[in-house]
């Protein structure tokens, strides 16, 4: 399985948490799960898949190669996050998507109804 992984910007911690609680509340499990972190580290987030990748039956070693490979690869995306975050406060998280690719290509497709 090829994973995915991908930093979507700064949330009010109040409005990431109801967004997740939705997203749960969904019927049908999706293979993607979204991530919210106070600091913009690479320890951060692969502390948060390593949590989360065992309970969605995910290969742990795979998603935090992807992620260490997204934090190789995007230096200046993650310093613009990093910024983001810094300037939007302490009341505020960082939202990462991880998942797998496939799970991912179909909540896309779905929301564009094909």
């Amino acid at each position: 399985m090829s994973y995915t992984f991908e930093i979507l910007g700064v949330s009010p911690t109040l409005t990431f948490f109801n967004q997740h609680q939705e997203l749960l509340q969904q019927q049908q499990p999706s293979g993607v799960e979204y991530l919210g972190n106070r600091k913009c580290t690479l320890d951060a987030f692969v502390a948060s898949v390593e949590t989360v990748s065992p309970y969605r039956g995910w290969d742990v070693d795979r998603v935090v190669d992807t992620v260490i490979s997204f934090w190789m690869n995007n230096s200046e995306s993650i310093q613009y996050w990093k910024h983001r975050l810094q300037d939007a406060g302490s009341e505020n998280l960082l939202v990462a998507r991880v998942g797998d690719i496939k799970s991912l290509q179909a909540a896309f497709e779905s929301l564009l109804g094909t």
